[in-house]
């Protein structure tokens, strides 16, 4: 794999622990500010926001600038989000700077999607990009629980302080690995904006939506579940986050190779087992170790539904992929925010800890629903090049061609 993959999962690492790391620390949050944790759950809400208005806004403003150039500027505002999220000095202005150190966040994975997938050969783009993702799953093993240990002993200030240190030695690395890629016929922000309302794409953006709001219903509150329902420790809340994130990179290592031999069926099976791992969460969530495991569980599935869905929705906004990259990462903030949202409604209404998972279960069925129908309504698509790498992979589209030689 280029060295270029390199930087661009350690920018992904950054974003993925400023992301996260706020589900740790909502505890804390809520002492310093004087706010109740619901309230404090605003915060990953704002981040999602930012993401959601930032991934189409910076993009279509960044359309005619230079790859590696806008990675590095995306990553620069990343960094200005995140200094003014640790010196904000109340809630309203952390609100602000929980949606300032968003707003680059999907513009920077819409771009750095495309240029990972420019850089392999064609049947390895699903595993570039799984690469690249790679770097905000790890961030769920190392970056969150570090930096909720740091904001559990030091202050959560601090922790933000060192996510701002990362996004500099992103910038550096990115600047230095990533090569000067020409930029590809540009037939303008309308052209990419049309490739947005195509059908599978909107409907891939809807899966995103609705499967992804499955993880984050309950993700936004595992701290608080694993504290409250199963009777874990607060000083065990680092160890569950790590156990989630282990699963994160297990299910991305999984998703790059699964998805470029079979794209829908891995998106299928990863919301259906997904919305089963959520049921059967909720069952056992009172028994330390089973609890623990499907921690791990629930990690996995749902990331495994990442790449499968980026690589859909590039491969169907083809001829203006940037926008409809960036623009998955708007809905997988939207599900983040979403799923944050209702799981909040479900506790706040009385119906326990235990809440957040019967959300998810639901979002995710919707989500599998949604790609259901897209895949029914794929297979009365005309034939091609694009459709055969999508349903099957390389495989397929190699005894296509040779299908294609042999004389009629």
């Amino acid at each position: 794999m280029p060295m270029a993959l390199l930087a661009l999962a350690i920018s992904a690492f950054g974003i993925g622990t400023t992301e996260f790391v706020m589900m740790g620390l909502l505890p804390n949050v809520a002492d310093d500010m004087g706010t109740s944790v619901p309230t404090a759950g605003y915060l990953v809400s704002a981040y999602a926001i930012g993401v959601v208005i930032g991934a189409p806004l910076l993009t279509a403003v960044g359309v005619r600038v230079p790859r590696k150039r806008m990675l590095v500027l995306l990553m620069g505002l990343f960094t200005v989000g995140n200094l003014a999220s640790a010196l904000a000095p109340g809630y309203g202005t952390l609100l602000a700077g929980r949606v300032l150190a968003g707003l680059p966040h999907g513009a920077f994975f819409g771009v750095g999607a495309v240029v990972a997938a420019r850089l392999v050969t064609e049947d390895r783009r699903a595993r570039a990009v799984a690469t690249m993702f790679l770097g905000l799953t790890v961030a769920n093993i190392v970056g969150v629980p570090a930096g909720t240990a740091i904001g559990q002993a030091l202050g959560w200030r601090a922790t933000f302080l060192v996510v701002s240190a990362i996004g500099l030695v992103a910038m550096a690395s990115l600047a230095a690995l990533v090569p000067h890629l020409p930029l590809e016929h540009q037939r303008g922000v309308g052209h990419e904006v049309r490739a947005l309302g195509h059908r599978q794409v909107v409907l891939g953006l809807l899966t995103a939506v609705f499967g992804f709001g499955g993880v984050f219903a309950v993700y936004s509150y595992l701290a608080s579940i694993m504290t409250e329902v199963t009777g874990l420790a607060d000083s065990s809340v680092t160890v569950v986050l790590a156990l989630f994130g282990i699963g994160m990179t297990l299910g991305a290592l999984a998703a790059g190779p699964l998805t470029d031999r079979a794209l829908r069926p891995t998106l299928y099976g990863g919301l259906g087992a997904l919305a089963a791992s959520m049921l059967v969460f909720h069952a056992v969530v009172d028994v330390k170790w089973a609890a623990m495991a499907m921690v791990v569980v629930l990690g996995g599935l749902g990331f495994m539904t990442t790449t499968p869905l980026q690589m859909l929705i590039m491969q169907n906004a083809r001829h203006a992929p940037t926008l409809a990259s960036a623009g998955n990462q708007s809905a997988f903030n939207l599900a983040n925010a979403g799923g944050a949202w209702l799981g909040g409604v479900a506790i706040a209404a009385g119906w326990g800890w235990r809440s957040p998972m019967l959300v998810g279960v639901v979002l995710a069925l919707a989500g599998l629903a949604i790609a259901v129908l897209a895949g029914a309504l794929d297979r009365g698509r005309p034939f091609s090049r694009s459709r055969i790498v999508a349903r099957g992979g390389v495989p397929r589209l190699r005894r296509a061609r040779a299908a294609e030689s042999v004389p009629g």
